[in-house]
């Protein structure tokens, strides 16, 4: 039986794929609430929407392919030089894999975290930004 990289790192894809769906889910929830409240300015989401859904998805995606049994340290690689496409850090870890196995698991582990750091940064800009501001873009009042 081949050594798989990822013995021992179950809980964490399990908690940082279920964060990251949970903060997907909630992202959206603001996304509607605000838009029920007229407070949805269309030019704020899209600066924050998209990468914030994309950080958390990739974080998701990852979690739930890392979680899936009997990966060698190949079948890692090639899932991170996949996603590493998009994500430069994950892309080196798809290279360094092969000679460091045990140490490449906690880079990736790390590119999770900053990925979940960005998207909640991201999801608190988009509260912020349309608690503040109306559907029209103009600040909102904030005297009598």
């Amino acid at each position: 039986m081949e050594w798989s990289p990822l013995a021992g790192w179950d809980n964490f894809y399990v908690i940082a794929g279920s964060a990251a769906a949970g903060l997907t889910g909630l992202t959206f929830i603001v996304i509607t609430l605000a838009a029920e409240a007229h407070r949805v300015n269309p030019n704020g989401l899209s600066i924050y929407i998209t990468p914030t859904i994309v950080h958390f998805a990739a974080v998701l995606g990852a979690a739930a392919y890392l979680s899936m049994p009997h990966h060698t340290v190949l079948s890692v690689s090639l899932g991170c030089g996949f996603a590493g496409i998009a994500y430069g850090s994950l892309l080196a870890v798809a290279l360094l894999i092969r000679h460091w196995p045990a140490r490449s698991m906690y880079a990736i582990a790390a590119a999770f975290v900053l990925l979940m750091i960005a998207g909640i940064h991201n999801a608190w800009d988009i509260a912020v930004w349309n608690i503040l501001h109306r559907a029209d873009g103009a600040p909102k009042d904030s005297g009598a």
